[in-house]
């Protein structure tokens, strides 16, 4: 697919960029590559069988029991803490 002035210009306006006018041929070129390659893969044959009714499995390991750390491990080396939680300074007005 090629990119035209006037897609582009769409294209730029719904991104709400301004894009210089040195690289408007640059970006023009590597979308309408991006947009070849999407239309390649569409174009691929794909198997025709409906593949929702397949059983597909992952396998998985055996759910073994294991230690784990206790909060007061994490919290011992807080700055602050209060009733088991950190205690962070205020960053959002």
């Amino acid at each position: 697919m090629i990119i035209d002035d006037a897609l582009f210009q769409k294209l730029e306006k719904l991104a709400m960029l301004e894009i210089p006018k040195e690289k408007q041929s640059e970006i023009k070129k590597d979308l309408s590559d991006i947009l070849g390659f999407v239309e390649k893969i569409r174009s691929l044959e794909t198997p025709s069988e409906d593949m929702s009714n397949k059983k597909l499995a992952t396998p998985l390991r055996a759910d073994e029991p294991a230690h784990s750390f206790c909060v007061q491990d994490f919290l011992k080396n807080a700055p602050q803490t209060e009733d088991g939680y950190f205690i962070v300074p205020k960053i959002i007005e």
